[in-house]
């Protein structure tokens, strides 16, 4: 599968290949669904010089039995993820356990004339004890080893794995290659329904959770959201006109959340974007106050999981993004909390 935005990444691994500089460990970083497994199967491509063998790999699929670590059709690469079911507890756990890592470190322990692989994913999702446990092998690579560990957030990883590993990062892509690679993945009507460049822009450009939410209906509810907050913020009357975000705070609080880190973006950058309205906001915003709501914004979102009263909170913050243009100082909102 040929991604535009892995190109980057993809010739910093293929000059690694070629110059037979590979490192023993690699970190591959990048936010969630930004394509870091697929980055992974296109390097082992290039290693094996044939990438449908671990294409035919359903590493992704959840067991209904416990295991530690899978196999994969490539005799000599293994696997170890999250969400396995603990053979204790009979439960799926959430993490990466340390008696997995230790299944994951003495199955590449073993002698092996052929390259052997190893893949943690998601290394971010290991506990403590499983992260140490790791630390011996990647101080101590055997020679004709590699592994390579996935991360959604590489500052969720202790230092003394992130130091021993090369790291490749995938960043997000809003390019007009990236946008031609989705027009091709989307049918004729969701092509004449939706602006790519906007949808690149809602999701922080990152292209397989534009197909996610396209397929599941969500960019539906959001689009209306994100009008419904934009005519707020152009035109602060409309405040008492909206109705539909009763009963779907969180998911408000979500878009909010994701048009202010977008207009903080195009105010950095001084580009314009593909919402007029939010380029409108941008010219007339102090930045200042962008950062300020923002950080109101995901205070607010993680104060939802306790008993706060989230229509107030929404209230609170709504008032202040009506008048987000014209203020001359910044409400000290949390106040309210």
């Amino acid at each position: 599968m040929n991604l535009p935005w892995h190109n980057q990444a993809l010739s910093k691994l293929q000059k690694m290949v070629d110059l037979n500089h590979l490192p023993h460990a690699l970190l591959i970083t990048g936010v969630e669904k930004i394509g870091k497994f697929e980055l992974m199967q296109q390097l082992v491509g290039l290693l094996l010089k044939d990438d449908s063998i671990i294409r035919r790999d359903n590493i992704l699929e959840e067991l209904d039995h416990p295991v530690l670590i899978r196999r994969s059709n490539y005799t000599n690469m293994i696997y170890c993820r999250a969400g396995e079911i603990n053979e204790k507890t009979r439960n799926r756990s959430k993490d990466i356990r340390i008696d997995q890592i230790r299944a994951f470190c003495e199955a590449l322990n073993k002698t092996a004339d052929d390259l052997q692989i190893g893949v943690i994913f998601y290394g971010d999702q290991m506990n403590i004890s499983a992260a140490n446990s790791l630390l011996k092998t990647l101080e101590e690579p055997r020679e004709n080893t590699l592994i390579i560990i996935l991360a959604h957030n590489v500052q969720n990883l202790p230092t003394t794995i992130v130091s021993r590993c090369q790291n490749i990062h995938i960043a997000p892509s809003y390019s007009e290659q990236t946008q031609q690679w989705l027009i091709s993945q989307l049918s004729e009507t969701q092509n004449a329904d939706f602006d790519v460049a906007q949808l690149l822009e809602n999701t922080h450009g990152v292209p397989f959770k534009v197909l996610s939410e396209l397929s599941d209906g969500g960019f539906i509810a959001y689009q209306a959201y994100q009008n419904q907050l934009l005519s707020i913020a152009t035109h602060p009357l409309m405040i008492n006109q909206i109705s539909e975000f009763e009963g779907n705070e969180l998911e408000v609080l979500a878009c909010l959340q994701n048009l202010i880190i977008e207009a903080i973006r195009l105010k950095t950058t001084k580009e314009e974007g593909g919402l007029v309205e939010l380029n409108q906001v941008i010219v007339n915003v102090k930045s200042d106050f962008l950062f300020q709501l923002l950080d109101d914004v995901q205070r607010a979102i993680r104060l939802s999981k306790t008993s706060v009263n989230l229509k107030l909170l929404l209230d609170n913050i709504l008032i202040v993004w009506s008048h987000i243009t014209h203020l001359k100082e910044y409400p000290q909102i949390s106040a309210n909390y």
